[in-house]
């Protein structure tokens, strides 16, 4: 497929869910932008360029992968890199809601901008950030949710020991 898609997200931080779809929109498209989202009004626990240095890290065997960030409308992102898909990861029918007003608000800003939804795997069904997060913080493990790198960087952020 010669489509340009873009993996939008906050990625705060970055799971084995999001490789999991990252490995598998690759498959699809031949090559993936991952584009790590500026947003003032939401709380991160990483900065911005820390959320896009784990991504980059996490995938940086690949060359068929684009970490960038932006922010505004995603619309406008897509038209400014020729993207025509969105892909969005879905774990639970309570994200289908939100992903699906998301979705029509999109087509009717931009009627050319698909968007792919990709059930996540079934080792990754109940994994994310905010999870993840959560557990790091009562010192639970959570080296099998995240990559090595991302468990460091979450326990010093968090002052646990890994």
């Amino acid at each position: 497929m010669n489509a340009i898609a873009i993996y939008p997200g906050s990625f705060d931080p970055v799971t084995n869910g999001h490789l999991d779809l990252i490995e598998r929109g690759v498959r699809l498209f031949g090559h993936l932008i991952v584009a790590v989202a500026r947003n003032i009004e939401k709380t991160t626990l990483f900065t911005t360029q820390e959320r896009i240095e784990l991504v980059r890290e996490a995938v940086s065997r690949r060359t068929d992968v684009t970490v960038e960030s932006f922010e505004g409308l995603l619309v406008d992102y897509a038209r400014a890199r020729g993207a025509t898909v969105v892909m969005r990861g879905l774990r639970a029918l309570s994200d289908f809601e939100y992903e699906y007003e998301m979705a029509m608000m999109n087509r009717r800003l931009h009627p050319d901008l698909e968007t792919l939804f990709m059930m996540t795997s079934e080792s990754n069904f109940f994994v994310s950030s905010r999870r993840v997060k959560e557990v790091m913080r009562f010192g639970g493990d959570v080296s099998t949710l995240v990559p090595p790198l991302v468990r460091s960087r979450l326990a010093d952020k968090l002052g646990r020991s890994t």
